[in-house]
């Protein structure tokens, strides 16, 4: 017969929704925390109490009250001290940032990302940012580890990049070279651009509050980061959410993985732009100047913003038929799109979603914007903390 949890498992249990409550919601007074987490005040006061010791949090009195008596005390994140070092490698972008505990952003750095740059060679620059950021962290503070985000297919395991054709990538040992380069910092988890970005947004941002989330990014490429019941849906290896490699067109365009009529062929940059007739330009502010054309009255950026605007909304009705999400997020030049062709695109999606499926769904822009593949990165290193907040 198998025994259950002893008292020291509900204890470490405790600390560690207290702390991710902490974590998630900041600030938060001692009798919140007794109702939403269920526990008894001397329960609750006990594990602050730890917490406090272990350096993870702090408590006070609150500045404000406009109630007799005793005011409850209020527990903080210690977010300038503790911290986790977040990459994230881009199509065009390499960007580093140093976040505390409880999601605040306490430094960032980028620098653009040339084409044909290899792993090791994009994370030095990263890495010499790490170092930055260490130079200027408190002294007693304490980094918890190190999240990256990567636009491509990960191995969750070790952080291998299988395929990044957007980036020029295949089999590039990107965790092996952060490990290397960062040390003791390297304590390492390595995600799904849009994974990430789906992560914080559900955490943080505009699907705060629904459990069934699709975080579409698009640039070059388009990837999704899938929240089914509250859970990140990564697949057996973590490459789960490529659905910019749907075949929705079996006689459509060459793509660059090898396939033909992925969706990303219909929706990507390159698409919008080759419609528009600006195929000599490329980045977020081609596709910005197609969707301004496209509102100044420019017929062929009309024509273009339709017709991507059409395919964006075929696929989403069959996301939505799979996963029946109550969140769509369109982020990255898909973002853009949408704000330029919202009633195209819910118009397709009601003509192919089942009723029932898409009748709830609400289409939304991201709220933390491109700090968003920033914070879903440091999320997944706080993680380790969260499950257990006295692991050393």
């Amino acid at each position: 017969m198998r025994a259950g949890p002893s008292q020291e498992d509900v204890r470490r249990h405790n600390l560690g929704t207290l702390l991710r409550y902490v974590h998630m919601h900041g600030a938060t007074s001692r009798a919140e925390l007794t109702t939403r987490l269920g526990l008894n005040r001397s329960t609750i006061g006990a594990l602050t109490a730890e917490l406090i010791g272990a350096g993870l949090v702090s408590e006070a009195a609150p500045r404000e009250t406009g109630r007799a008596g005793r005011p409850s005390l209020v527990v903080r994140p210690e977010s300038g001290r503790v911290y986790a070092y977040a990459l994230s490698i881009e199509v065009d972008r390499l960007r580093a940032a140093r976040i505390g505990l409880g999601g605040r952003i306490l430094e960032q750095y980028e620098t653009e990302r040339p084409p044909g740059m290899t792993a090791p060679e994009a994370v030095r620059p990263l890495s010499h940012f790490v170092a930055t950021m260490r130079s200027g962290a408190p002294d007693d503070g304490r980094c918890v580890g190190t999240g990256l985000a990567v636009a491509g297919m990960v191995r969750r395991e070790d952080g291998m990049v299988r395929l990044a054709p957007t980036i020029g990538w295949v089999e590039e040992p990107v965790g092996a070279a952060v490990r290397s380069e960062l040390g003791e910092f390297g304590k390492l988890t390595v995600g799904n651009h849009a994974d990430v970005c789906a992560l914080a947004e559900h955490a943080r941002g505009a699907a705060v509050g629904s459990d069934n989330v699709i975080y579409l990014y698009g640039d070059v490429g388009v990837g999704a980061g899938i929240v089914a019941g509250g859970r990140r849906v990564t697949g057996h290896g973590g490459y789960g959410g490529e659905v910019g490699h749907m075949v929705v067109n079996p006689y459509g365009r060459p793509c660059s993985c090898g396939s033909r009529g992925c969706w990303e062929t219909e929706i990507g940059e390159h698409a919008l732009l080759r419609l528009a007739g600006r195929d000599d330009r490329s980045g977020r502010d081609a596709v910005l100047a197609v969707v301004d054309a496209a509102m100044r009255g420019d017929s062929q950026a009309q024509h273009a913003l339709r017709q991507v605007g059409d395919w964006v909304g075929f696929g989403v009705g069959n996301l939505v038929n799979i996963f029946n999400p109550e969140v769509v997020i369109f982020g990255g030049t898909l973002r853009d799109v949408y704000l330029g062709a919202a009633a195209q695109i819910r118009s397709r999606l009601n003509a192919v979603g089942l009723p029932a499926c898409r009748e709830h769904v609400r289409l939304r822009t991201p709220e933390l914007g491109t700090d968003a593949a920033l914070i879903g990165a440091a999320e997944l290193a706080f993680d380790h903390l969260l499950d257990d907040p006295l692991v050393s």
